[in-house]
C-alpha cells in the first residue's frame, strides 16, 4: 500500500506492522503542499492495493497522481473524509477546509478507527492482529491527548495565543482552547506569499495581544518569522515546531507521537510566564 504524507505513513505502519509493505511517498522534512513524485512512483500509485492520503487540499503537488489512481479504481482512503473538518477562520483561505487535522490527536483517533477495518480486509492482513495493533496505538493516542491537555492547562488564559508561518494550528487551537492570532503567510498553504499589509496586520496583532513567542515550522524557512520579530520592534522569541512533516531518525521528530510531544513541550514552555 502507498501513503502520501509521512505523518499518515507513520500511523499506517503502526497499524500494519510487518504484514504488508507500506511505501510513504513524502520524504522526511518535506513540505506536503509542494512535494512531487517521480513517474515511476506515480505508476506504482496506480497499481497499489490501497492508497492512503490526507485530502482536504493538502497534497497540492501530488493531487494529479491521486486523482489518476482513483480514476483507475485503485482503493483509496482519504483521512479528511472521516474526521470532523474545520474551516479556516481567517486569511486568504477563510471558509475553505483546513487539512491540518493531525494537530488534534482526537481526530487522529478517528482516522485509526476508520482505517482499522479497511486494513484488516486487505489480502494478507489478519483482521484480529490489525485490531490488536489499532487498539494499542489508539491507547497511545489517548495518552498523548491527556498529556497535551495537562501541559496546556498550565498556560495562562492571556497567553493562549498562537502565531506561526501559516495557518496550521486551527485544530489544536479548537481542541485545547487556544486563539490563533495570525500567520505570517495568510493562506492555508505554504505556497502563498505574504504582502506588506499582511506583515503589518500581524505586527498589530502581536502588539495588541502581547505575544512574546511565535512559532516557525520545521518544513519551511523561518526568515519571514524572523523578519516579523524585527519589524514588531519588540522582543519576540522564535521557536521551531514540527508541524507538517516528520524528521529523519535523528532530527527530533521521527514519528507522530514524538513530534506532538516535542511540539507540546515547546508551545507550553514558549507561552508560559
Amino acid at each position: 500500500m502507498m501513503v502520501s504524507t509521512n505523518i499518515l505513513g507513520d500511523v499506517v505502519e503502526h497499524l500494519v506492522g510487518d504484514e504488508a509493505e507500506v511505501v510513504t511517498l513524502m520524504k522526511p522534512n518535506a513540505d506536503p503542499h509542494s512535494f512531487e513524485i517521480s513517474a515511476q512512483e506515480g505508476a506504482r500509485l496506480r497499481s497499489a492495493d490501497l492508497v492512503v492520503s490526507n485530502g482536504l487540499g493538502l497534497e497540492e503537488g501530488l493531487q494529479q497522481h491521486l486523482d489518476a489512481a482513483a480514476a483507475e479504481n485503485v482503493p483509496t482512503f482519504v483521512a479528511g473524509d472521516v474526521i470532523d473538518v474545520l474551516d479556516y477562520q481567517e486569511g486568504d483561505a477563510e471558509g475553505s477546509p483546513d487539512p491540518h487535522f493531525w494537530t488534534d490527536p482526537a481526530r487522529m483517533i478517528a482516522v485509526v478507527d476508520a482505517l482499522e477495518p479497511i486494513l484488516g480486509d486487505l489480502d494478507g492482513m489478519d483482521p484480529a492482529t490489525t485490531s490488536t495493533r489499532a487498539a494499542e496505538y489508539r491507547g497511545q493516542l489517548h495518552s498523548l491527548d491527556e498529556e497535551m491537555t495537562a501541559a496546556f492547562a498550565a498556560v495562562p488564559d492571556e497567553r493562549r495565543a498562537l502565531v506561526t508561518n501559516h495557518h496550521v494550528f486551527g485544530y489544536l487551537a479548537d481542541r485545547f482552547d487556544f486563539e490563533v492570532v495570525g500567520a505570517v503567510i495568510p493562506g492555508g498553504t505554504t505556497l502563498a506569499a505574504p504582502s506588506a499589509s499582511d506583515l503589518s496586520d500581524l505586527v498589530d496583532a502581536v502588539d495588541s495581544t502581547g505575544v512574546r513567542t511565535i512559532f516557525a515550522e520545521s518544513s519551511s524557512p523561518d526568515r519571514l518569522v524572523q523578519a516579523l520579530a524585527s519589524e514588531a520592534d519588540i522582543r519576540v522569541n522564535v521557536v521551531q515546531l514540527f508541524t507538517e512533516s516528520l524528521s529523519g531518525p535523528d532530527g527530533g521528530a521521527p514519528d507522530y507521537l514524538t513530534m506532538m510531544r516535542v511540539n507540546t513541550e515547546r508551545i507550553a514552555t514558549g507561552l508560559s510566564p
